[in-house]
């Protein structure tokens, strides 16, 4: 009996292993490549595909002049940067779409560990430019620890929101921690830059309202950040110019009111149809960071409203079927995982499309997929891995 008892005790730990959610041995569960690619979410791929490749034909229009003026280089320099950046990030999309989403669960304490510690250097030892002090350069490629810290704290809250939805009405044991540890991050990142801690703080607002906080609650703690916002800008004089310049852009505009006008110059040059592609003039000088934050306007200026409005409208997609599958999770870590990343991703786009048509002062913000920028394209392109897992997984597929 004993022997059949150990034998049996044994059968039943060799079923849990292979029924349980994949551990990192689970990376080989689709033995097949083509059985892994058709468990896909064609939509959310495709769309993806179409964006990262129409940002990098954005990045080679707009960054020829200044590759070959401001660094004397071939005209082609940012365009294969973001293409090994492309590559990278599409691993790490495959790789981690094929993992399943409950495995991170246990490696999130020390993630969020590793990216304090990252945020850490960047506050001693980083590199600043334009203002922001984000990069910490290494000797072949430099590296934005902030653009990863979103993508951490967005798999830190699903993981507490999902153990502690039913305590969110409360305080002290609810709101506290998370509330805590966005914070934390912010603090850090606000030293760098200021359009990330706002990122992450509608983050939290959206992920907590949405898991049942107390509209009284976020609203008192919305008020709460008001103070220390209008004290960091007011000490900061890059702060002040910025806000300046997004109130009255023309009052200075050779100065710090130039990059907005030159952007409305580049949406009005494109009209409805465009200048046609590679024919814009603003990236010739005139529209600073044109390849990066504001590729939206040599967008609007190459290929007009119509070929903007394509380009929000597959974001608009993208970000459907991401409440879709949050909708259709099987578990509630899953749920707000998609919820969190759709959020994520959705509202940088909002962030970045208002700074480039002046409706929001100038962040910093990148916009997913298309701007140049090796860490927040990987970041981006891994966060759409995160969704893709969970979308694999979902319950009632459409």
């Amino acid at each position: 009996m004993k022997v059949v008892h150990i034998m049996g005790s044994v059968v039943f730990r060799k079923k849990n292993l292979s029924t349980m959610a994949p551990s990192w041995a689970g990376l080989f569960d689709h033995p097949h490549r083509a059985t892994f690619f058709r468990s896909l979410d064609g939509v959310i791929l495709g769309v993806t595909i179409v964006l990262a490749l129409g940002g990098l034909i954005a990045v080679f229009s707009a960054s020829g002049y200044t590759a070959n003026v401001r660094f004397e280089s071939s005209t082609t320099l940012f365009f294969l940067r973001q293409a090994i950046w492309l590559a990278i990030g599409f691993s790490a999309l495959f790789f981690i779409a094929r993992i399943d989403y409950t495995v991170i669960q246990p490696y999130i304490p020390r993630l969020l560990l590793g990216c304090l510690a990252l945020l850490g250097v960047v506050l001693v030892a980083g590199v600043e430019n334009n203002g922001a002090r984000r990069w910490i350069h290494l000797s072949w490629f430099s590296m934005q620890p902030g653009e990863l810290s979103k993508l951490v704290v967005v798999l830190y809250l699903a993981q507490y929101v999902s153990k502690a939805e039913h305590r969110m009405t409360k305080w002290q044991n609810g709101l506290l921690q998370p509330v805590c540890v966005v914070g934390l991050f912010s603090l850090l990142l606000v030293f760098e830059d200021f359009g990330t801690p706002v990122v992450l703080g509608l983050v939290l607002f959206g992920m907590l309202y949405i898991a049942g906080a107390r509209v009284l609650h976020l609203a008192m703690m919305a008020l709460m950040v008001i103070p220390p916002s209008v004290w960091l800008i007011a000490r900061s004089p890059e702060r002040l110019e910025r806000l300046s310049s997004f109130l009255h852009p023309e009052a200075d505009p050779l100065g710090a009111g130039h990059q907005l006008l030159q952007s409305f110059l580049a949406f009005s040059n494109g009209g409805v149809f465009g200048q046609g592609l590679g024919l814009g003039g603003q990236k010739r000088g005139f529209l600073p960071e044109a390849h990066t934050d504001f590729v939206l306007a040599l967008i609007g200026e190459e290929l007009g409203f119509v070929g903007t409005v394509c380009f929000l409208g597959l974001f608009i997609v993208l970000l459907l079927k991401g409440f879709r599958v949050a909708a259709q999770a099987p578990d509630m870590f899953g749920r707000y995982l998609a919820l969190g990343v759709t959020l994520l991703l959705g509202i940088q786009v909002l962030m970045n499309a208002g700074v480039v048509s002046g409706l929001l002062p100038t962040k910093g913000l990148t916009l997913p997929f298309v701007s140049y920028g090796g860490s927040s394209l990987v970041t981006s392109l891994m966060a759409i891995g995160v969704l893709l897992s969970v979308a694999r997984q979902r319950v009632g597929k459409v």
